[in-house]
């Protein structure tokens, strides 16, 4: 009977990470968005957003301690309700860099770029994809998966470098594109922050389901 009500309370420990990850989706999705349409009115609703991602983290962080609390799990569903613990601290860092990239876009909001910005979008769409792919990873203790997921932030992390040499480029070309510049890197940056905790995400999965952590911690 213990046992049955500890499985229930899991089911609804992965429901809210579910539920948390759909928002963070969204979060980068419609900041994106914004990005690319010079969108100051959606970047103020992604800001806005920020706080109930706050919020469901904080609901996650008391579900796991009465999971700890009120039953008595085995080592396997400690590391499960641990990894939860530490996966919703970097879905949240997650929410507040779409935030922060919120927060540019509406800095840049009347001023045309400087240059294309193709590769911005292409490293939030990977972003995306990791974040969903850690979350399904944990749910279905999919160790393939997260192992692959982890393997993805190169992608993101090359992307990186082609946006920052291309910014370079740009100030080379015409001293006055620095500050510019330097804000969309700054934006490029975040993007690459939100792979690195997306990483950080599937290596908590990876710790779920083996008991050991390899990976860096932001």
């Amino acid at each position: 009977m213990m046992r049955s009500r500890f499985d229930q309370q899991l089911t609804l420990l992965n429901s809210s990470l579910i539920e948390m990850g759909a928002m963070i989706e969204r979060a980068i999705t419609q900041a994106t968005k914004a990005l690319m349409e010079q969108d100051a009115a959606l970047a103020r609703e992604v800001m806005q957003s920020d706080p109930v991602i706050d919020e469901k983290e904080r609901e996650i962080e008391a579900q796991c301690m009465r999971l700890l609390l009120s039953q008595h799990p085995v080592a396997r569903d400690l590391r499960q309700v641990s990894a939860a613990l530490k996966m919703i601290t970097d879905m949240e860092r997650i929410g507040d860099q779409a935030a922060d990239i919120s927060g540019i876009v509406i800095y840049l909001a009347d001023s045309p770029y400087i240059k294309k910005i193709e590769h911005l979008p292409q490293m939030a769409a990977a972003a995306i994809r990791m974040v969903n792919g850690s979350i399904d990873a944990y749910v279905k203790k999919d160790l393939a998966l997260a192992r692959e997921i982890i393997e993805m932030d190169d992608i993101i992390d090359d992307l990186f470098t082609v946006v920052k040499d291309e910014l370079i480029e740009r100030i080379h070309q015409k001293a006055e594109n620095g500050e510019p510049a330097m804000d969309l890197l700054m934006v490029a940056k975040y993007f690459e922050r939100i792979g690195d905790h997306a990483q950080n995400i599937a290596e908590w999965v990876e710790f779920s389901i083996t008991g050991e952590h390899k990976g860096k911690l932001l």
